[in-house]
C-alpha cells in the first residue's frame, strides 16, 4: 500500500492505494469522480483520458506506483462544470459531439492538453492528436468532434464568441429541424451523466459483485461442475449453476410460427452443452469483485469437447450433427416470388451477370461493455437495469426463464454507452435475474472488453450467390438469390433477420420479376443480433457490387446505369409494394456533381501518381426501411403539470438521441400551449414509469414512437382546450377533477411478408442515399485508404440536423470498417478493440460531406423516416466498387483487407 497526495483538479487530496491499484480505479472508486470513464480497460480506447502533470495519460493503464507526491492530475471534472464550461464542451455540444457520451470526457481531456499546448492547430493535427493518444468513438464518424475542437480553439483565441456558434431560438419557434442542443449533452460533456458502471457505484453495501465462469470451446457436453473449492474463498456468498435457476432456464427467443426450433434453445446458465465460445456455466456472487474473480478460478468444469461449425457451409454439410439435437441446423427457410419466372429471362437476355459474396460477422465494439444490476422492490417486484434497448421485450423473454411471472419484471434502461443494435437481445438481463432471485440481494455485473467482444452478439454472416439480367437497353429484368445466414447457435430474431434478405435485395431498382431462397443456420460461431441495418448491409453489399458488374457488362457507367433503374412511378419493391416516396431520381440528381468531380480528381491522381498508387471511385444505393415489419406499435402517454407537460416513452437510447426525439414532437405537438423546450420534462425508458413503446431497433422508433408521442400530446391539448379555443391551466384541470394524463397508440398501416413468398407491405417508411466513395489502393501492399465520402440521404422531415448528421457520419465510418478492417471470426485474435478492427479517426477521411432531400413520409405525423440504419446499408459496396475502380481487384468476401486486395489482383 502506499499514501499520496496529489494535486487533484486544483485541490490537495490526501488517500492510501494499493500500489498495483490501476489509476482509473482510484479515480472512480476512491475519489468519486466517476466523470472518469472505463471502456477498453487495456488503453485502446482513450475514454479513461486524464491529464498527468501536463501530459496526457490513459489512466486504465497507468498504476499507482508511478504516482508521486505533489503529482497534479487533471480529470473532466476540472476542465469544466456546468456553470462554467470549457469551450470545448461547449462545442461538444453545439457540433454534436456527444452522441452515446460514454467516450466524451477522455476526448474533452485529450482536446484540452492539445490546446494547451497549441491553441490555433490545424484539422490535421487535431487528427493525429487524438490518434497518438488513442482517442477512439465509435459513434459520431470523428468529423463533429475536430469541428468542435476547431471551434473551441477560435473560442480560446477570443476570434468567436458563444453566442456566435449557439444560436438560441427565437421566442415560440419550432425546434423541427434546428441544430437545437439534446437534453443529455451537458452532462455527459461534464462527466456527470451515470452510466451503468457509474450507477453501480452508488449500490446499497449489500450488493453482490457477479462474474461469470465461461466456455473456453465453442462446442461441448457437459459432463460435470464442481463449485466447492470455490465456496470456499473468502467473500464468495454463492456460486450458482443451472440447479439453482428457479424458472425454465431459458430465454424465449420469439421465434417464428414457421421456425423448424421452438426458440428456447439458448440457456440462461447452460446445462447440458456449450454452444459458444464464451456461453456462461456458473455466476460467482461475492462481497466483492476480487473475490468475485478469484471464486472463478475455483470453479471446475469437465467437458466433452464436440466438433465445433464455425460457419454456414460447414454447419450444413451432409456429416454435420445437430447443434440442438432434434432441431436440423437448417431451421428456418423463406422465398420471394414476385412477378414472372426468371429461369426463362435468365436464359434469353442479353446481359446476365452472377457471383458470389461473403459478409463477415461484424462486431459492434461499443466503447462502454455490457453492465447491469438488479434488485427486488419492496412490493417483490424484479428490477433490472441494463443497457437493453427492448426493455418491454426483454422482460418477456426472460421472465420464465428466471421463475417469474412477466407482470412481475420491470427493466429499466441505464444511460447506454452505444449498443449499435447488440441490446436488442437480452445479454445479462437473464443472469441478473437469476442471482438476484436465488440470493435475494442486488446483483451488480460487469463485462469486460473482451466479454463484451466475444460473449454479445454479432452481426450475422450472410453467404450470397445472385444473378442479374438486363436488356439491351441496359433495364434490369430478373434477380435470382440465394443466401444462406450464419445466425451463431441461439435462432433469436434469426429467422426476421433472414427476412431481410429477399426485403432489400436489389432495393432501389424497379425489378419486375425476382425469384430467391434464404435460411438461417445454426452454427457454433458467436451468436447473431441485431446490427445497425439488420439485413441491409449483409445483402445489399452482393447487390451493389453485382449491379456494377452489370452496368460493366452492359457498358454503362455505373452512376448511369443505376439512375437508369432506380425506382420510379410504376416501380414496386421487392416485397412487391410501392415505394412510400420516389426521391431517388433527386438525390441522383444531387450528387451527380459529385460523382463527375470524384471522377476527374481520381483520373488527375492516376495520371501523377506515384508507383504503385491507384485512385477510383464507387457509388452504391442505400436503403433501409422503418418498423418491426406489419402493424407495428408504439405508445407513449403526455401529462399536465404545475411547471408544464410531463411526456414519457420507452424510445430507448444507444445514443442516437432518444432525448431530443421526444422532446422535439413533443414540443411540435405542444406549441398551443406555448411552453419552452425546457417545460416539457421526459420520462423515458423504465418499465415502472414508461409504455410499451417496442424496442428501438429497425429506425423504427422516429416514426413510430414518434407518432404514439404526438398522439398522446394531441389527445392531452384536446382534454385541455375549452370552448372558447384556449386551454385549461394545470390548476384549471384539477378543479375540474379532469384526468391530467393521457395516452397515445400509433399503429402502422402495414402488413407482412409472408416466408412463402416474400410479397407484402412491411414498413411504414423508408430511408434513402445515395453514396460516393473515392479511394487510394496501393497495389504493391494492398492497403486501401478512403480519402472522400458523400452521402446524399432523403429521411423525410429531419427532426433535429445535429443528430440526423451524426447518424450519418457515424454510419459511413461503420460501412468504412464492415469494408475494410472489422471482423470477428479468430477466437485468439478478434477479442481487443484493435484485434476486431475498429476504425481509428486516421483510417477515416476528414472529408465526409452529406446533402439532404426531404420527401414527405405520408405514414409520419411529422412527415419524418428513420434515420439511424440506413447510412450503413451499403457504404461499404461503394468502397469495394472504389477499389475496383481503381485497380481492377473485384473483392467478394469482406473485409477487404490487403491481402484480399493482393489476392483479386493476382486474379
Amino acid at each position: 500500500m502506499l499514501k499520496r497526495t496529489i494535486l487533484m483538479n486544483g485541490s490537495k487530496v490526501t488517500f492510501v492505494a494499493d500500489a498495483a491499484e490501476k489509476l482509473s480505479d482510484v479515480i472512480r472508486k476512491q475519489l468519486g469522480l466517476t466523470g472518469t470513464k472505463v471502456g477498453c480497460g487495456s488503453g485502446e480506447c482513450g475514454s479513461c483520458t486524464v491529464i498527468l502533470n501536463g501530459k496526457v495519460v490513459r489512466s486504465c493503464i497507468t498504476k499507482m506506483k508511478k504516482i508521486k507526491d505533489n503529482d497534479e492530475i487533471i480529470t473532466i471534472e476540472g476542465v469544466g462544470s456546468k456553470d462554467e464550461l470549457h469551450p470545448l464542451q461547449v462545442a461538444w455540444m453545439v457540433y454534436g459531439g456527444a452522441q452515446c457520451g460514454f467516450c466524451s470526457p477522455g476526448f474533452i481531456v485529450s482536446a484540452k492538453n492539445l490546446l494547451d499546448k497549441n491553441d490555433n492547430p490545424t484539422r490535421e493535427e487535431v487528427r493525429d492528436w487524438f490518434q497518438k493518444n488513442k482517442n477512439v468513438c465509435r459513434c459520431t464518424g470523428y468529423k463533429p468532434l475536430v469541428d468542435a475542437v476547431m471551434a473551441a480553439a477560435q473560442l480560446l483565441r477570443g476570434e468567436i464568441e458563444v453566442k456566435d456558434i449557439w444560436k438560441s431560438l427565437p421566442e415560440g419557434a419550432s425546434i423541427v429541424g434546428s441544430d437545437y442542443v439534446r437534453p443529455s449533452a451537458l452532462a455527459k460533456v461534464t462527466g456527470t451523466w451515470d452510466f451503468g458502471a457509474d450507477l453501480g457505484l452508488k449500490l446499497p453495501e449489500n450488493t453482490l459483485h457477479a462474474k461469470l465462469v465461461q466456455a473456453e470451446v465453442s462446442h461441448a457436453n457437459i459432463i460435470s461442475i464442481d463449485t466447492e473449492e470455490a465456496k470456499k474463498v473468502p467473500g464468495v456468498v454463492a456460486v450458482l449453476t443451472y440447479k439453482d435457476v428457479k424458472g425454465t432456464n431459458r430465454i424465449n427467443g420469439l421465434a417464428f410460427p414457421t421456425n423448424k426450433g421452438d426458440g428456447l434453445e439458448r440457456p440462461i446458465l447452460n446445462d447440458k452443452k456449450i454452444f459458444q465460445y464464451g456461453d456462461a456455466i456458473a455466476i460467482v456472487l461475492a462481497e466483492n469483485e476480487k473475490a468475485a474473480h478469484a471464486g472463478v478460478e475455483k470453479v471446475k468444469v469437465e467437458l466433452e469437447v464436440l466438433p465445433a461449425y464455425m460457419n454456414a457451409p460447414d454447419a450444413m454439410a451432409d456429416d454435420a450433427i445437430e447443434i440442438h439435437p432434434g432441431t436440423p441446423n437448417v431451421y428456418f427457410n423463406n422465398h420471394i416470388s414476385k412477378g414472372e419466372e426468371t429461369s426463362p429471362i435468365m436464359q434469353s437476355a442479353p446481359y446476365v451477370v452472377e457471383d458470389s459474396f461473403y459478409t463477415q460477422r461484424q462486431p459492434h465494439l461499443p466503447i462502454e461493455p455490457d453492465v447491469g444490476f438488479a434488485y427486488v422492490d419492496d412490493d417483490g417486484k424484479l428490477i433490472i437495469h441494463s443497457k437493453s434497448i427492448a426493455i418491454h421485450f426483454h422482460a418477456l423473454m426472460i421472465a420464465e426463464g428466471v421463475g417469474m411471472k412477466a407482470e412481475d419484471v420491470y427493466i429499466v434502461q441505464n444511460n447506454t454507452g452505444a449498443t449499435f443494435g447488440y441490446k436488442f437481445s437480452p445479454t445479462m438481463e437473464g443472469l441478473l435475474g437469476v442471482a438476484t432471485m436465488a440470493t435475494g440481494r442486488p446483483v451488480y455485473l460487469e463485462f469486460n472488453m473482451k466479454q463484451q467482444i466475444t460473449y454479445t452478439g454479432k452481426r450475422s454472416p450472410f453467404w450470397t450467390t445472385m444473378k442479374l439480367a438486363a436488356n439491351e437497353d441496359g433495364k434490369i429484368l430478373a434477380l435470382e438469390s440465394d443466401w444462406s445466414v450464419d445466425h451463431g447457435p441461439y435462432s433469436e430474431f434469426g429467422d426476421l433477420l433472414t427476412q431481410r434478405g429477399m426485403q432489400f435485395g436489389c432495393a432501389g431498382y424497379g425489378i419486375p420479376n425476382i425469384r430467391g431462397n434464404g435460411r438461417t443456420v445454426c452454427t457454433n460461431h458467436g451468436w447473431g443480433s441485431a446490427f445497425r441495418g439488420y439485413g441491409a448491409p449483409e445483402i445489399m453489399f452482393p447487390s451493389e457490387v453485382l449491379i456494377d458488374e452489370l452496368a460493366e457488362k452492359v457498358g454503362m457507367d455505373p452512376f448511369e446505369f443505376r439512375y437508369k433503374n432506380i425506382y420510379r412511378e410504376g416501380d414496386t419493391t421487392p416485397s412487391g409494394c410501392k415505394p412510400d416516396v420516389y426521391c431517388l431520381e433527386e438525390l441522383f440528381d444531387k450528387s451527380r456533381p459529385a460523382y463527375e468531380a470524384a471522377k476527374k480528381r481520381a483520373a488527375q491522381k492516376n495520371a501523377n501518381a506515384l508507383p504503385g498508387k491507384k485512385y477510383g471511385v464507387g457509388v452504391s444505393v442505400n436503403i433501409y426501411g422503418c418498423g418491426l415489419d406489419g402493424p407495428d406499435s408504439s405508445e407513449a402517454w403526455a401529462e399536465i403539470t404545475p411547471k408544464g407537460v410531463s411526456v414519457g416513452n420507452s424510445w430507448e437510447d444507444h445514443g442516437q438521441g432518444a432525448d431530443i426525439g421526444t422532446l422535439t414532437f413533443a414540443h411540435e405537438t405542444l406549441k398551443p400551449l406555448n411552453l419552452k423546450p425546457e417545460q416539457i420534462d421526459l420520462v423515458l425508458n423504465d418499465m415502472t414509469k414508461t409504455p410499451n413503446s417496442g424496442p428501438a431497433g429497425g429506425s423504427r422508433s422516429n416514426v413510430v414512437t414518434g407518432n404514439a408521442t404526438v398522439v398522446a400530446c394531441q389527445n392531452l391539448l384536446e382534454s385541455l382546450k375549452k370552448e372558447d379555443g384556449t386551454y385549461r391551466t394545470y390548476e384549471e384541470m384539477v378543479a375540474e377533477g379532469r384526468e391530467l394524463k393521457y395516452m397515445g397508440k400509433w399503429t402502422a398501416p402495414c402488413t407482412d411478408t409472408p416466408p412463402e413468398h416474400g410479397q407484402g407491405d412491411p414498413f411504414a417508411a423508408y430511408m434513402y442515399g445515395v453514396c460516393v466513395a473515392e479511394v487510394e489502393v496501393d497495389t504493391a501492399s494492398g492497403k486501401t485508404n478512403v480519402e472522400k465520402m458523400l452521402l446524399a440521404s432523403d429521411v423525410g422531415t429531419i427532426i433535429n440536423r445535429l443528430v440526423v448528421d451524426g447518424q450519418m457520419y457515424g454510419g459511413l465510418v461503420q460501412g468504412i470498417g464492415l469494408a475494410l478492417t472489422e471482423d470477428f471470426d479468430d477466437l485468439r485474435k478478434h477479442t481487443t478493440l484493435t484485434g476486431c478492427g475498429i476504425p481509428t479517426i486516421k483510417d477515416v477521411p476528414d472529408s465526409l460531406e452529406l446533402m439532404y432531400t426531404e420527401y414527405q413520409r405520408p405514414n409520419s405525423l411529422l412527415g419524418a423516416s428513420g434515420a439511424g440504419e440506413m447510412p450503413l446499408a451499403a457504404p461499404h459496396a461503394a468502397i469495394i466498387n472504389a477499389i475496383y475502380n481503381a485497380c481492377g481487384a473485384r473483392v467478394t468476401h469482406l473485409p477487404a483487407r490487403p491481402e484480399k486486395v493482393l489476392a483479386a489482383l493476382a486474379d
